[in-house]
Parts: structure tokens; C-alpha cells; sequence
């Protein structure tokens, strides 16, 4: 797949989700009570560790916004995606980052999720965002939080967040209604 892929049928990106959703299905290990009591915690490391899920949720993934500028991927499994999908399209990658792990200036939001509150952090300089497509990936979609404050990290550099992705989305916590106008694609819902 490139930045100037050629498009294809709904049987064939039909095809992609299948194959990418059995993977994540097939592999993912889950934690009661992790990290605190009460959640329920999706480790997709072993489908990243899996040469053929990988791939085949890189290119699902990257399917879902060809013409960007630039790949954002979420702390920290999202920089694994981010890394893979902008490899396969030919862009950049925009690591978002945990508070306080770049260096001043950043542009910074606080966010809510299931278990607490964060920050996120992209430069304030040094990468000219104005006026960029970005997709925005992260492994899980919960409460939307994370997803939401990414998306205005880069609004607010004066980008544009053209398609959202996620490998797995808890449609039960209600993330998908805390975000914007966007297209958010999800490889599995549960």
C-alpha cells in the first residue's frame, strides 16, 4: 500500500478487516483487575509479536486514510502502529506522548479515562504541523479520552485529524461518542 494507492473493492477491504480482526481475536491476552481493580485490560502485544496479525493490522490500519500528510500514533503501543502504518504509506510519524517525556515547548491537554486522569504532549516546534492531514491511531478505544485529547493536540498545532483508528474499541464504555467529526474505524468492536 502506498500514499497513492490505487482504490479497491469493498470485497477486498471487506477481506483486509476479516483477517486483521481474526488476528486481534485470536491473540489478545486479557487482565482482570489491570492496571487497577475493576478494569479489564486488552494486551494486544501478542499480536503485534505476530508477524501475520501485525501486518495484517498495519494494513488494515493504513486502509483507513491514504491521503495524510502524517501518522499520529498514541503512548505507547500506538507509536508501534504509527510506525508501521506511515512506513506502508510513505509519511511521517508524530509520536504523542505521555506528559512530561519532550522536552519545552509542547502543547499539552488532560484527559479522563476509565481509571484516572493524564496529559498529552506533541512539540509546540520543530515540526511545522499547520495545515497537515494526520491519521491518529491508538491500540484501544474505552472512554474516548485519550483518542479525544490527541485529536485536539493537533487542532490546536493547526492540524487536521482527517481518520482515527483504533485495533479494538470497548463500544460498551461509550469512547466513540467523545469524538469529533472524524471517521473512527475500528478493527474489533465489543
Amino acid at each position: 500500500m502506498s500514499k497513492h494507492g490505487m482504490v479497491e473493492t469493498e470485497e477486498t477491504a471487506g477481506e483486509r478487516l476479516a483477517l486483521a480482526a481474526a488476528a486481534v481475536q485470536r491473540l489478545t491476552r486479557w487482565h482482570d483487575d489491570f492496571p487497577t481493580p475493576g478494569v479489564r485490560f486488552a494486551d494486544l502485544t501478542p499480536v503485534f509479536a505476530d508477524a501475520e496479525g501485525f501486518r495484517a493490522v498495519i494494513d488494515c490500519l493504513g486502509s483507513c486514510a491514504t491521503e495524510v500528510d502524517l501518522v499520529a500514533g498514541v503512548d505507547a503501543r500506538g507509536f508501534l502502529l504509527g510506525a508501521g502504518v506511515a512506513a506502508a504509506l510513505g509519511t511521517g510519524v508524530v509520536a504523542v506522548r505521555k506528559a512530561g517525556k519532550l522536552p519545552p515547548p509542547v502543547i499539552s491537554r488532560e484527559y479522563t479515562l476509565e481509571y484516572g486522569s493524564a496529559a498529552l504532549e506533541i512539540p509546540a516546534d520543530g515540526i511545522d504541523l499547520a495545515g497537515r492531514r494526520v491519521l491518529l491511531l491508538d491500540d484501544v478505544l474505552a472512554t474516548g479520552g485519550t483518542l479525544a485529547a490527541s485529536a485536539e493536540l493537533f487542532a490546536s498545532a493547526g492540524a487536521e485529524v482527517v481518520a482515527a483508528a483504533v485495533v479494538l474499541e470497548l463500544s460498551f464504555l461509550g469512547g466513540r461518542e467523545r469524538q469529533g467529526d472524524y471517521p473512527l474505524t475500528s478493527i474489533v468492536r465489543l
